[in-house]
């Protein structure tokens, strides 16, 4: 079964880099490029995890994460920022948020921490 990961950024250079990455990896990768989309995704099929850029055009990461969290307080988010936006990364973490990384990011710790919750996830979801 191939796990299911949502990137959602407005950049389209971290959208590839990161659907390439991933998809190297063994998982199904869907994209979006705002908020919205990521909300539109999530109403279609919660993904196993999202990887989720918090400064975006329209509806921002913060927004979508509450709406999303809304519809299904038990998705597994990492959270995308830049450097020094610790209010956001505060306000993310009480959402719920697992972890959160800092652009620019290295792609393999990126790729480790993905593995990592997304292992937490399955190991938690088959000892209910």
């Amino acid at each position: 079964m191939h796990k299911n990961v949502l990137v959602v950024d407005d950049q389209l250079g971290v959208r590839r880099l990161l659907f390439e990455a991933f998809q190297e990896d063994g998982y199904k990768v869907d994209l979006a490029g705002n908020g919205l989309e990521a909300v539109d995704r999530v109403k279609q099929g919660m993904p196993d995890l999202i990887l989720m850029d918090m400064k975006m055009p329209g509806m921002n990461g913060l927004e979508a994460l509450r709406v999303i969290k809304a519809m299904d307080s038990s998705a597994s988010v990492i959270m995308m920022t830049a450097y020094g936006e610790l209010e956001i990364v505060t306000e993310a973490m009480s959402l719920g948020v697992k972890e959160y990384v800092t652009k620019p990011f290295d792609i393999n710790e990126l790729r480790t921490l993905v593995r990592q919750v997304l292992d937490e996830k399955f190991n938690a979801d088959k000892a209910v």
